[in-house]
């Protein structure tokens, strides 16, 4: 199982043409089965996908269908064990609470992978390895 972060989500929407790699990329990525996310992840999409300065921003009702859509994958309950593990993670490898909180989400859905451009791609976070998938279309 591997883990997306929400600029998967982002880029899997944009319209933007300077996004065109990225979006494909993000698209092929999702027509997979063996995801998972976070609660975190459907938040975060939401507040970016409808923020007013977003140059293709997605209006409530479009961010909330495909909010749910993405439920299609299993998503890793915000719990205070998960909190916990993202307050040692943050000190461990000196990252925001935020991005702790994506790999914990992560290990505790029993993914050893994270999909994200956040992070630095390759690190292996104690067990959570990060993937860039769009390394090569930047």
């Amino acid at each position: 199982m591997r883990f997306v972060d929400t600029n998967v989500l982002l880029y899997a929407v944009s319209r933007a043409p300077e996004e065109e790699g990225k979006a494909a990329v993000a698209r092929e990525l999702l027509r997979r089965r063996d995801l998972a996310l976070s609660v975190q992840v459907l938040q975060e999409f939401y507040v970016q996908a409808t923020r007013e300065n977003r140059p293709d921003r997605l209006r409530h009702d479009q961010a909330v269908r495909l909010a749910e859509s993405f439920c299609r994958y299993p998503v890793q309950e915000l719990t205070v064990a998960v909190v916990h593990s993202a307050f040692v993670t943050r000190v461990r490898w000196g990252l925001s609470y935020w991005d702790a909180a994506i790999l914990e989400a992560a290990r505790a859905s029993g993914c050893d992978v994270v999909l994200s451009e956040d992070l630095s791609d390759g690190q292996d976070y104690g067990g959570v390895r990060v993937e860039n998938p769009f390394r090569d279309n930047g």
